[in-house]
């Protein structure tokens, strides 16, 4: 026998209720697959950041961000974080491909100050200049010290050394307790043959951190090209008895058998 019409609309009706239940259901546990990848990326995200920070955790870094990459896409922290694990393995085109893609998806200042960073190791100056720049652009970015560096590099490296030092000025006053802006000065000077500005300031670091290889290194540059030979090698001394480490001391010796 035929069904009545009052039977087929109540059948419709359990259809399209069970069709809406599971779509509800559907919804939910999409919902619910979605927030637990969204955990788990952050997870591998930060065990990424944390193994990039250990020697001999490179590989472990790179599997932990591609997992974090591969759960949420495109996310531009975890691209940003790629793209300094190639860097730190040498890669350079892979690391611009990466801060590349982390721009396009709306990455912020400390991207571009990192990609700017990448362009100056690459030669690459006048883009690097436009990129510290860009992150300068921001002025809630936290670490403004190290992109004004960024600039001043790409400056001196434009042979413009009277506005790197005004870049490297500012990096300072962000950071007054730091002595990368005043090393990066000091080499600005001797860069524009100001070598006795190089060597004051030079000298004044030098009386404040005299174990530190660095400024040993820079001072000893501006020594030897003024051929201050006995200073070169009173300093060479001095710094070989205060040196931190067994590699400092045998570097210190050998440079004082060049001198000679």
């Amino acid at each position: 026998m035929i069904g009545s019409p009052l039977m087929a609309g109540k059948n419709l009706t359990v259809a399209l209720l069970m069709t809406v239940a599971l779509a509800v259901t559907g919804c939910a546990g999409n919902q619910k697959q979605t927030d637990q990848n969204q955990r788990l990326a952050e997870t591998h995200y930060k065990l990424g950041l944390d193994a990039i920070g250990k020697e001999g955790m490179l590989p472990k870094a790179f599997e932990e961000l591609m997992k974090s990459n591969a759960l949420r896409p495109n996310q531009p922290e975890v691209l940003d974080a790629l793209a300094y694990a190639w860097l730190l393995r040498g890669n350079f085109d892979k690391a611009e491909s990466y801060y590349k893609r982390a721009m396009r998806h709306d990455a912020g200042s400390a991207t571009k100050n990192n990609y700017a960073n990448l362009l100056n190791r690459s030669g690459r100056f006048k883009e690097a200049e436009s990129m510290a720049r860009a992150a300068l652009d921001d002025p809630r970015y936290p670490n403004q010290d190290y992109a004004f560096i960024n600039l001043g590099d790409a400056l001196l490296g434009q042979k413009k050394a009277t506005e790197a030092i005004k870049a490297y000025s500012q990096a300072q006053t962000f950071s007054p307790d730091s002595l990368l802006p005043k090393i990066k000065t000091a080499n600005a000077y001797a860069a524009d043959n100001r070598m006795n500005e190089a060597r004051l300031l030079y000298q004044a670091l030098y009386n404040k951190n005299n174990s530190n290889r660095t400024i040993v290194e820079g001072l000893l540059t501006i020594l030897k090209k003024q051929n201050a030979k006995s200073q070169a090698r009173q300093m060479l001394e001095d710094f070989n008895q205060n040196a931190a480490s067994v590699m400092d001391q045998a570097w210190a010796l050998d440079e004082m058998e060049r001198l000679y």
